[in-house]
C-alpha cells in the first residue's frame, strides 16, 4: 500500500475510533466535535492524490464506529448484531459518498465565475450536512426498518450539561452542531496548513480572512456551550411533587417464563413494592408525610412485559390483574403502572391484517407490547408501545415479509403498535387525574416520538424496559442516557423502571438523581415533579431535521440539473 493511501486508511480509521467514545466513555460528548476531522483530511487527501476506490475507506470508518458502541447487540441476537452494525454503516457510507459525487458535479459544472467564490466552495458540505441529517430525520419518523441509536446529537447523552438546548431543536439540533464544528475545524486547520491569502484591497472581511475565520470557529462551538450553561445553572423544578417507587424485580429475561410461574414473578413484585412503601410511610417521605397505607397517595412502577397473561376483551379477569387490584385494596391511594404482553383473538376464515398469528383452523392472535396502569377501583389505562424493534417484536412491510417469514417458519416478530403517543393517567383521588406519558423501551429513543406524549398532556414521563437482553455491556448504559436527553427535551422529571437495571429517577434537567446498580433485586423511592409548560421543540417539532431535508432536496435537485446540463450540452 502507498505512504498517502496508507495515510487515508489511518485518519478515517482514527475518526471511527473518535466518534465511539462519547458513546463508551461517560463526559467526553465535546469530542464529537472533531471526530469527523480526520475522515474529512481523508476525503481531501484522496482527491488530492487521485485516490480510487475511496468509497471502502470511508465504508471502514463507519463499521467501526458502528461495531466498537454496538457490538453488544450480539448478546441478543449474532446475526441482527451483524446485519445492524453493517447495514447501518453502508447507510452512512452512502450519505457521504452521495456528497462526493455531489461535490464533483458541483465543482465541474458551475460557471466559471462562481466556481471561486466561497459560498460554491461551501455548498459540498452544506450538502453533506443536510443529507446526514435528512437520512437521521427519515430514520427517526419514516423509516420501518430503524436503527436510530447513533444519531449524531446522541452524543452528549452522556454530556448532558452541553445539550440543555436540545429544548429547543431537539437531537437533530446537535446532530448540526457537530457537523458544523467538525467542517469548520477541518476548514480553518487546512486553511493554516496551505497559508492564508488575505486580500490586500477589499473588504475587512477579505482582508482579515484569518483572524474572521478563527473567531467564527470559536463563536460557534463556544456560544451553544454557554447557552447550554445558562440553562442548566437557571433550572429550576416545578413546586408539586408525586411519590413514586420504582420496582426492579431482577428477573432474567431468558429464563423469565421457564423458571417460574406468573404467580411467583407476581409475588416477587408485590412483596418488593409492600416493602418499599411501608419503609416510604414509616420514613415519612413527604414534608408531614402519609402516617399509614391507606393515607399513601403515589405511582408503583414495574418493568416492561412484567405479565403476560392479559388478554385484552377480559383484562379484569387476568390473574395478574386481580393479583394487583388485591394488592392495591391495601394501598388505596396507590397506583400501579406494569408492562405486559397483551393480546386479543379473532376467529374467521382470514385474519383482519397479515400480521395476526394462525393459532388454529380459523383463529386468530394478534400480540401487543402493552403498559398500563390501574388503581384500587379497577380503572385502567392501557397503551400500546408504537416503536417496535425490527424482527424480534415487529415484521416491516408486511406484504413483503410476512409470506418470507412464514417461508422461515416464523422467526420474526408480530406485534402490533398503537401508531401513535398517548397518555395514560395517574388518579391520586377519585375526583382528579394527572396525565403522563410511558415509553416503552425502544420509544425512549425517538425524540420527536416523544413530543407527542407531551402534546396530549403528559406532565411527567416514564419508560419501562427490559435491557437484560445485552448482557453487563455498554447497551443498557447508553439507553439510560437517552432516557436523560429526552428529559431535557420535554422538560418532563422521568421514572425510569428496568427489569434488571438501570432503574433511575432524571429531572427534566437531565441529571440522573438517583438510580439502581445492574442485576440487583432493588427499590427506588423518589419524586417526580409536574410540570405544565411545553418547550419550543414540542411545540414546534423537529424543524432542524425539517428545513435540512428541505435544503437537502433542493441540492440534490441542483446536482441533477447540473448532471444533466453537462451531459446534453
Amino acid at each position: 500500500m502507498c505512504r498517502t493511501c496508507s495515510k487515508i486508511w489511518a485518519l478515517a480509521l482514527l475518526s471511527g475510533v473518535l466518534m465511539s467514545i462519547p458513546w463508551l466513555v461517560p463526559g467526553t460528548g465535546a469530542v464529537a466535535l472533531f471526530a469527523f476531522v480526520p475522515l474529512l483530511f481523508a476525503d481531501y487527501l484522496a482527491d488530492s492524490s487521485g485516490m480510487k476506490g475511496f468509497r471502502y475507506v470511508h465504508y471502514g470508518s463507519f463499521v467501526l464506529w458502528n461495531a466498537l458502541t454496538t457490538w453488544w447487540v450480539w448478546n441478543a441476537t449474532a446475526g441482527g448484531a451483524v446485519f445492524a452494525i453493517l447495514a447501518n454503516a453502508l447507510q452512512m457510507s452512502l450519505v457521504f459518498g452521495f456528497y462526493r459525487l455531489g461535490k464533483r458535479v458541483l465543482s465541474s459544472n458551475l460557471k466559471e465565475g462562481f466556481r471561486d467564490n466561497p459560498a460554491a466552495g461551501a455548498l459540498p458540505y452544506i450538502l453533506l450536512v443536510c443529507a446526514w441529517i435528512a437520512w437521521e430525520r427519515w430514520y427517526l419518523v419514516h423509516a420501518q426498518i430503524s436503527w436510530p441509536w447513533l444519531v449524531l446529537g446522541n452524543a452528549f447523552a452522556r454530556t448532558t450539561v452541553l445539550a440543555q438546548w436540545y429544548e429547543y431543536t431537539g437531537s437533530l439540533g446537535g446532530s448540526l452542531w457537530i457537523w458544523a464544528c467538525n467542517i469548520g475545524i477541518f476548514a480553518l486547520l487546512k486553511a493554516y496548513l496551505e497559508g492564508w491569502k488575505n486580500a490586500s484591497q477589499g473588504s475587512f472581511l477579505a482582508r482579515n480572512r484569518k483572524s474572521v475565520a478563527t473567531l467564527a470557529l470559536a463563536l460557534l462551538i463556544a456560544l451553544p456551550i454557554a447557552a447550554s450553561a445558562h440553562l442548566y445553572h437557571y433550572w429550576k423544578p416545578s413546586d408539586e411533587s408525586i411519590d413514586a417507587v420504582i420496582v426492579q424485580p431482577n428477573i432474567d429475561p431468558y429464563h423469565k417464563f421457564r423458571a417460574m410461574s406468573q404467580k411467583q414473578q407476581n409475588g416477587i413484585l408485590l412483596a418488593q413494592a409492600d416493602s418499599a412503601l411501608h419503609a416510604a410511610v414509616a420514613s415519612g417521605v413527604r414534608p408531614g408525610g402519609a402516617s399509614d397505607s391507606a393515607s399513601w397517595r403515589g405511582l408503583i412502577i414495574a418493568p416492561e412485559t412484567f405479565t403476560n397473561d392479559i388478554f385484552l376483551a377480559s383484562v379484569p379477569r387476568s390473574a395478574s390483574f386481580r393479583s394487583f387490584k388485591s394488592f392495591l385494596e391495601s394501598w388505596p391511594g396507590a397506583n400501579l403502572l406494569f408492562g405486559a404482553s397483551t393480546y386479543e383473538f379473532y376467529e374467521g376464515p382470514k385474519p383482519p391484517s397479515p400480521l395476526w398469528r394462525e393459532l388454529d383452523r380459523n383463529f386468530w392472535r394478534q400480540g401487543h407490547n402493552s403498559a398500563i396502569v390501574m388503581d384500587a377501583s379497577g380503572r385502567y389505562d392501557i397503551y400500546h408501545k408504537s416503536k417496535l424493534v425490527v424482527g424480534v417484536e415487529s415484521t416491516p412491510y408486511p406484504k413483503l415479509f410476512v409470506p418470507l417469514d412464514n417461508l422461515l417458519g416464523n422467526v420474526m416478530g408480530r406485534l402490533v403498535g398503537q401508531g401513535s403517543a398517548d397518555v395514560l393517567n395517574y388518579s391520586p383521588d377519585d375526583n382528579s387525574f394527572v396525565p403522563f406519558g410511558c415509553a416503552v423501551c425502544y420509544e425512549s429513543v425517538y425524540g420527536e416520538f416523544c413530543t407527542d406524549y407531551v402534546r396530549k398532556g403528559a406532565k411527567f414521563m416514564t419508560v419501562i424496559t427490559n435491557d437484560a437482553w445485552w448482557g453487563d455491556t455498554p447497551g443498557y448504559k447508553q439507553h439510560l442516557a437517552y432516557s436523560a436527553l429526552r428529559s431535557i427535551e420535554l422538560r418532563r422529571d422521568l421514572a425510569r423502571c428496568g427489569n434488571t437495571g438501570i432503574s433511575a429517577f432524571i429531572n427534566s434537567r437531565g441529571d440522573i438523581v438517583s438510580h439502581t446498580d445492574w442485576w440487583r433485586r432493588e427499590t427506588l423511592s423518589g419524586q417526580i415533579h409536574p410540570e405544565e409548560r411545553q418547550t419550543l421543540f414540542v411545540r414546534l417539532g423537529d424543524v432542524t431535521g425539517r428545513i435540512c431535508t428541505l435544503v437537502f432536496l433542493l441540492l440534490t435537485a441542483l446536482i441533477l440539473v447540473s448532471a444533466a446540463r453537462k451531459r446534453f450540452s
